[in-house]
């Protein structure tokens, strides 16, 4: 990847903020799921008919249907198109399909030895849809996404013991490190650190994001987004969204946000504390589409003139930089959210400062 042509992109992700609320996508998973693929598709055998399955994968033991990040290795076109469908409906920034591409994630389908490669051809997928979609006028990016892997840092897995832990920082740190590089080396423009629901995660992240960029020698702007879990407001690892900030502010994330677990009815008064504690960051917000609700098409209760609605609604109380969704959200979604969102001014920072690109 050309250096000069990755900086000016993420310069020009900058600019863009400054002038008008940006469009981040809606959910992959939800997409995928819909597709109702089976254990034959995931590893390969296509929509389109063909016959064979990846001859890597035709063999592999246990299950790997709903390794949604596999499929960015045997069914691209799967991938691409989601990737389109989020583009055509306004989103500026699509995220990569490797929410779970880690090696402590791939250890659930014995997959550790291909993460470098899903995360890099991921990458490569969303550059390529961006490419086809961007115009000098009107660029799109990719932003790679770090998901918070199955394992905490701050909570034991087992009540009778609140000492215990399945997971180390080094190990984490260790996962995300290859995870960064890896979506480097594909082409992304900003990293996306997300769902975080252990702020130790998250640290572990940051600093592999740091050593990524040390051994890469090129920096990107990064997003970290957080997830407060239930109406206590906090991360699930007992964090308030002011105090979830005061631990990340040290990276000066180009973005903070929140995003998951809530709709944006429920989410909105801790965006209100982040935005709030953050003055001199842009702010971003990808809730879930509402409520589960096994009865909807996407699996919650929200459609798209619902969620658009209330993002409209903060963006006009001048909370939000960011805007997008997360669980349950479809190309609908976003097309709605763009549209509402459309002429309202983004928030603006405190003060000015300057945001490595």
């Amino acid at each position: 990847m050309d250096r000069q042509v990755r900086y000016t992109r993420g310069q020009a992700l900058v600019d863009l903020l400054a002038r008008r609320i940006v469009i981040i996508d809606g959910a992959m998973g939800t997409m995928i799921q819909r597709l109702r693929l089976n254990e034959a598709q995931y590893r390969g055998v296509g929509l389109n008919g063909r016959a064979e399955p990846d001859a890597r994968f035709s063999d592999h033991e246990g299950d790997l249907k709903g390794n949604n990040e596999l499929l960015s290795l045997t069914r691209p076109d799967v991938i691409a198109d989601i990737h389109a469908a989020y583009l055509a409906a306004g989103a500026d920034i699509i995220e990569t399909n490797t929410f779970g591409a880690n090696c402590i994630a791939q250890v659930d389908y014995g997959l550790q030895r291909w993460v470098w490669e899903m995360n890099v051809e991921s990458s490569r997928l969303a550059r390529a849809a961006c490419d086809r979609y961007g115009t000098t006028e009107n660029p799109r990016f990719v932003a790679g996404a770090l998901g918070p892997t199955p394992r905490t840092a701050s909570i034991s897995p087992d009540v009778n013991d609140p000492g215990a832990r399945n997971v180390t920082f080094d190990e984490l740190e260790h996962a995300y490190h290859e995870q960064a590089l890896a979506l480097i080396e594909g082409g992304v423009d900003v990293l996306l650190v997300e769902t975080v629901f252990d702020t130790l995660n998250a640290k572990a992240a940051l600093f592999a994001i740091e050593r990524a960029f040390d051994a890469s020698g090129e920096r990107l702007p990064v997003i970290v987004s957080g997830t407060v879990t239930d109406a206590s407001g906090r991360l699930l690892s007992g964090q308030t969204v002011t105090a979830f900030w005061a631990s990340v502010r040290h990276v000066r994330p180009l973005a903070v946000g929140l995003n998951c677990a809530l709709g944006a009815a429920l989410m909105k008064p801790y965006l209100q504390e982040l935005a709030r504690a953050a003055t001199d960051t842009y702010i971003s917000c990808y809730p879930n589409a509402g409520l589960p609700n096994p009865m909807s098409d996407t699996g919650f209760d929200e459609g798209p003139e619902d969620t658009a609605r209330l993002l409209h609604a903060f963006a006009r109380e001048g909370l939000v930089n960011i805007v997008g969704g997360c669980c349950g959200t479809t190309p609908d979604h976003i097309a709605a959210i763009a549209g509402a969102t459309r002429g309202c001014a983004p928030r603006a920072l405190r003060w000015p400062r300057d945001v490595a690109a």
